[in-house]
């Protein structure tokens, strides 16, 4: 499947879109998911250019969370800003893409999402707890390229 629109259902993206509202529930974190057909580009640098397009480096404690895929090419790549992944155990992206990935190589693509959204939700809470005057600093809406 190479077509960003085809990727995901109107309910599935619903869904995913309901565990990120869910996941920041309990932090000041913010979690992005971008989806786009392809890169020409190594996944990693073009998941840190999404980044800055979508201005999650500007978040308040540097603490947010984007998932990145290029559905045509099969690839994907969790990263985080400068505030969450200093506190993060050395092997959390990679144990969070691996549980990830499990679903994805049965087609289940919007469960390895939520799987990896609550995943970054929970060492978001952990880290970086809810606070009376936070605010959802961006949206929760899955960005398309």
């Amino acid at each position: 499947m190479s077509k960003v629109e085809d990727f995901l259902t109107k309910e599935e993206e619903q869904a995913i879109v309901e565990a990120i509202g869910m996941a920041e529930k309990e932090t000041s974190g913010e979690i992005r998911v971008h989806i786009e057909k392809t890169t020409s580009k190594a996944p990693y640098d073009r998941a840190l250019e999404v980044f800055q397009q979508l201005k999650m480096h500007e978040t308040q404690l540097k603490n947010g969370v984007l998932i990145y895929l290029a559905v045509a090419d099969k690839k994907f790549v969790i990263c985080g800003d400068q505030g969450i992944h200093d506190v993060v155990a050395d092997d959390f992206w990679d144990s969070t893409k691996e549980v990830m990935s499990i679903q994805f190589k049965t087609g289940n693509f919007k469960q390895g999402l939520i799987d990896g959204i609550l995943m970054a939700g929970e060492q978001l809470h952990n880290h970086f707890p809810w606070q009376e005057n936070d605010t959802n600093e961006l949206s929760n809406e899955i960005s398309k390229g």
